[in-house]
């Protein structure tokens, strides 16, 4: 997966491990050893038979699911999004359910990107600052995209039990039903996060689940699930970690430790429009406490 992200894909090494979470040396060593089994081994470049597809198909999900993942939120550099990257993922996610139809985490995966894709217009400002998704102007989602990838969704439950990719896809269909911020079904969203966690081992999971718990059942519970993982070592090495727990504790009236979380998310984001809008939520914070409650 990493060669083929990092060769066909067009990604830098170090855009692959962020994606993976792993540091970057630790790609490198991934692909150099990939490129010695393909040479050493003599592995020719041709189609795989019909038997050989289903032992292949998660990795080609994989990704495809990672290349969108860069194309939806930028590692690096200062666009948000990168929307070749999107097109091209979602293009490759019609050619394998056009493909292999009957398998229902193919459609699945097709629904999750265009269900998340669908948020795109309303994502960035006319100046491209980030916008989160509760400020969104939703009459800017694609209403056809939605509709499309909710018909693709309910398709593969119907063929089957839900994978990740169909857990994720549902998630997505909680948000785009939602009329408005305030009335998504948080509830919901924490319950299907919690069948992913059983479901993968990825530690972005558990930050979600805790997030989403966290605005069904209130920040100081969102607090205590963020502490809890960290203690067990299941919190990812992102920026994202530290922007939760600082939603969550300037909601709580921890301001002073909101904007040490904040400053940790900005030194760590390599985006420039997250850090913008980062520092624009620090610095509108520390404007707002009260008097003596400013680090």
């Amino acid at each position: 997966m990493a060669l083929t992200l990092r060769c066909l894909g067009g990604l830098s090494t170090a855009e692959v491990a962020r994606l993976f979470l792993v540091p970057e040396a630790t790609v490198s060593q991934r692909i150099v050893r990939a490129k010695a089994k393909i040479r050493d081994a003599g592995i020719p470049y041709r189609l795989p038979a019909a038997e050989d597809l289903p032992a292949r198909l998660p990795a080609v999900q994989a990704v495809i699911y990672l290349l969108f993942t860069e194309g939806h939120t930028a590692t690096t550099g200062d666009r948000l999004i990168r929307a070749e990257l999107c097109a091209e993922a979602i293009r490759l996610a019609r050619i394998l359910h056009h493909l292999l139809p009957a398998e229902p985490e193919v459609p699945a995966l097709l629904a999750l990107l265009l269900l998340t894709d669908a948020r795109r217009a309303a994502r960035t400002d006319r100046d491209g600052r980030l916008v989160t998704l509760p400020e969104q102007d939703r009459d800017l989602w694609d209403r056809a995209q939605v509709a499309e990838g909710r018909e693709l969704l309910v398709g593969a439950l119907r063929s089957g039990a839900a994978g990740p990719y169909g857990l994720q896809a549902a998630i997505a269909a909680v948000h785009a039903d939602a009329p408005a911020a305030e009335a998504t079904d948080w509830k919901q969203i924490s319950g299907l996060y919690q069948l992913l966690a059983t479901a993968t081992a990825s530690p972005m999971v558990h930050l979600n689940h805790a997030i989403a718990v966290g605005m069904a059942d209130g920040p100081a519970v969102g607090l205590r699930l963020l502490a809890d993982l960290d203690a067990a070592g299941r919190l990812p090495h992102s920026h994202l970690t530290a922007v939760a727990r600082a939603d969550f504790l300037s909601k709580v009236d921890r301001a002073a430790e909101a904007a040490v979380a904040y400053e940790e998310a900005i030194a760590q984001a390599e985006n420039t429009v997250e850090r913008d809008f980062l520092i624009d939520r620090r610095d509108a914070l520390l404007r707002s406490a009260p008097e003596g409650k400013n680090p």
